[in-house]
C-alpha cells in the first residue's frame, strides 16, 4: 500500500526550472499549462512567475509560437476548423492577437478543401435516407469540428450531384 497516497515530491526552483526547460524543449507549451505544472511541482507563486519569465527571457516558452504551432497540428492533423481552434487557444489564456496570428497560418485553400474532404468522407458514411437530412447530418458533423455554417453549407451545396431529382 505504498503508493496510495505518496506525499508529492516538490522541487527546488533550479530543479523545477531545468524540467520545465525540457519539457518545452520537448514540445511548444504555453504559460498557462507551465504554469500549472509548476505548481503541481509544488513551487509558490513568486518562483513559478521567476521562472516563467526565466523561460520567456529564454525562449523556452513563446505564446505566439505556441498558438501558430497547436492550430496548425490541430488543423492538419485533427482535421479541427477555426472556431474550435479559438475556443482551445482562448481556454488556454492565449491573446487575441496571438490567435489571430495562428489563423493567419491556415490557409483558405487547405481549409476550404479540408471542409470538402470531410464532406465526402462522411457522405460515403451516410447511406440512403432523404438528402435534405443526409445533408443536414454531414453539415452538423463538419460543423462540430469547429468549421464555420455559411463554409460548410456552401461546399455541401456546390459538391451535391447536378440535375437529379430527388432520390
Amino acid at each position: 500500500m505504498d503508493d496510495e497516497k505518496k506525499p508529492k515530491k516538490t522541487l527546488t526552483p533550479s530543479q523545477a526550472l531545468l524540467k520545465a526547460q525540457a519539457s518545452c524543449a520537448y514540445q511548444e507549451r504555453c504559460q498557462q499549462e507551465m504554469r500549472d505544472k509548476l505548481y503541481e511541482w509544488g513551487l509558490y507563486s513568486d518562483a513559478v512567475e521567476n521562472i516563467i519569465a526565466d523561460l520567456i527571457t529564454d525562449n523556452f516558452l513563446n505564446e505566439e509560437r505556441f498558438a501558430k504551432s497547436y492550430a496548425g497540428g490541430k488543423f492538419r492533423i485533427k482535421k479541427w476548423g477555426k472556431i474550435k481552434i479559438k475556443i482551445e487557444l482562448k481556454k488556454r489564456k492565449i491573446s487575441e492577437y496571438c490567435i489571430r496570428k495562428a489563423m493567419e497560418e491556415i490557409s483558405d485553400i487547405e481549409y476550404i478543401a479540408t471542409i470538402q474532404q470531410l464532406i465526402a468522407k462522411k457522405s460515403k458514411e451516410i447511406k440512403g435516407g432523404k438528402p435534405h437530412v443526409r445533408n443536414y447530418k454531414i453539415a452538423q458533423y463538419v460543423m462540430s469540428k469547429g468549421f464555420e455554417g455559411n463554409l460548410v453549407w456552401e461546399a455541401l451545396s456546390s459538391s451535391l450531384p447536378k440535375g437529379r431529382g430527388s432520390s
